[in-house]
C-alpha cells in the first residue's frame, strides 16, 4: 500500500498533537490529584526512587541481590496499595494515576512494527478525505445517495437498454470495485456525456477506497496537465511542487482522471497521459478515468498506444441518457 507523503506528514502531525495533548491533560489530572492529597505525590516519588534501587541492587556484583530486591520490591507494592487506597476515598479508580496508551496495539508510536497501525491509518484517511474535499463533495456525494430516479426507464433503441438500466450495472460496478479495491483490482473508464454521474461514481469510489486507508489522488486532467507541463519545463506551479505532485500522480494506489477530453489537446499532452496510463499499469497502479470521449475518439485524440492500453487493461462503462442536472430543474 503507498501512502501520500505530503498527507502522510500531515497526519503525523495530528497525530503527535493529540498525542501531546493527551499528555497534558493526564499531567493536569495528576496535579489537580496532588493538589487534593499531597500523599499521593510522595509516594509517586519513592514508587521512583523504589524501581532505581531495584535496578542498582541487580546490578552490584559479588553480592546475591535477589534479598534486597525481593524487599523493595514488597515496599514497592505496599506503596501502590497505599496509593490506590488513597485514590478510591477521593472517589477515583484505583489505577486513575496510570497512564495508558491511546492504543494498545503500537502504544501510540503509529507503527506496528514497520506498517503503519490502524490508528495512524485514521488520521492519514481523514486528511485525505480533506483534500479530496477540495474538488469533490464527499460529504453528499456516495453510494448511499444515488438517486436513479433520474435516469429514463424507457428504452434506447441505439443501446438497447434504457439509461436506468444500464446505470444500474454501472452502479453496481462501481460500488463492488470500491468496497473491493485491492492490489488485484482493474482500472475503468467512465465515458459518456456531461450531466450522466460520472463524477458523483468517481467521488463515491474515492470515498470508500480511501476511507478503506488506501491512497487516493482525484484531479482534473486539465490541471494534471499543467503540473506535467511544470515538471517537464521546470516552472513554478504556483500550488505546490511539481516533482512531488508528478509523484503522488504515478505513485497513489488510485488516481481518478476527471474531464479527460476538456483540455487542449498538444504532443505534450498526448505524451502525458501515454506516461501516465503506462507507468501506472506497468507498476500495478489503479486508475479511473472520466471522459466525455469514447474509446474511438481517445485513440484519435491521443494516439494508438493509449487506446490500445485502455481498451486492453480498464473495463469501459458507458453512460448515456439525458443530463440529469438538467432534469433536477424540471
Amino acid at each position: 500500500m503507498s501512502y501520500d507523503g505530503r498527507i502522510l506528514r500531515r497526519a503525523l502531525a495530528r497525530f503527535d498533537e493529540d498525542r501531546q495533548r493527551r499528555e497534558e491533560n493526564f499531567r493536569e489530572r495528576e496535579r489537580a490529584v496532588y493538589r487534593k492529597e499531597p500523599r499521593i505525590e510522595q509516594i509517586n516519588i519513592e514508587l521512583s526512587h523504589t524501581m532505581a534501587k531495584i535496578i542498582a541492587s541487580g546490578l552490584k556484583r559479588g553480592t546475591d541481590p535477589r534479598p534486597a530486591i525481593h524487599a523493595l520490591q514488597e515496599e514497592n507494592l505496599r506503596l501502590q496499595a497505599e496509593r490506590a487506597g488513597l485514590l478510591q476515598d477521593m472517589g477515583y479508580p484505583a489505577d486513575y494515576l496510570e497512564q495508558k496508551p491511546n492504543c494498545s496495539r503500537c502504544n501510540d508510536t503509529g507503527f506496528d512494527g514497520s506498517e503503519m497501525c490502524s490508528c495512524l491509518r485514521g488520521y492519514y484517511v481523514r486528511a485525505q478525505n480533506e483534500e479530496l474535499s477540495q474538488l469533490l463533495d464527499l460529504g453528499t456525494q456516495s453510494f448511499e445517495t444515488f438517486n436513479f430516479d433520474y435516469y429514463s426507464p424507457l428504452p434506447d433503441f441505439e443501446q438497447g437498454i434504457s439509461p436506468r438500466m444500464n446505470m444500474e450495472k454501472v452502479y453496481d460496478v462501481c460500488q463492488d470495485y470500491a468496497h473491493e479495491f485491492s492490489p488485484r483490482s482493474g482500472s475503468l473508464l467512465l465515458s459518456g456525456d456531461t450531466g450522466l454521474g460520472k463524477t458523483f461514481l468517481s467521488a463515491s469510489i474515492a470515498r470508500v477506497v480511501s476511507e478503506s486507508g488506501h491512497s487516493v489522488v482525484y484531479d482534473t486532467a486539465n490541471h494534471i496537465f499543467s503540473l506535467f507541463e511544470a515538471q517537464k519545463f521546470r516552472r513554478e506551479s504556483g500550488e505546490e511542487n511539481a516533482n512531488d505532485a508528478v509523484d503522488r500522480y504515478l505513485r497513489c494506489d488510485l488516481l481518478i482522471i476527471d474531464d479527460l477530453g476538456t483540455e487542449m489537446t498538444t504532443s505534450f499532452v498526448q505524451s502525458a497521459i501515454y506516461q501516465i496510463v503506462n507507468t501506472r499499469l506497468m507498476t500495478g497502479k489503479k486508475t479511473v478515468i472520466s471522459t466525455n470521449l469514447s474509446p474511438d475518439e481517445i485513440g484519435r485524440r491521443y494516439g494508438a498506444a493509449v487506446r490500445s492500453r485502455i481498451e486492453g487493461e480498464y473495463r469501459v462503462l458507458p453512460f448515456f441518457g439525458d443530463d440529469i442536472r438538467k432534469r433536477r430543474k424540471e
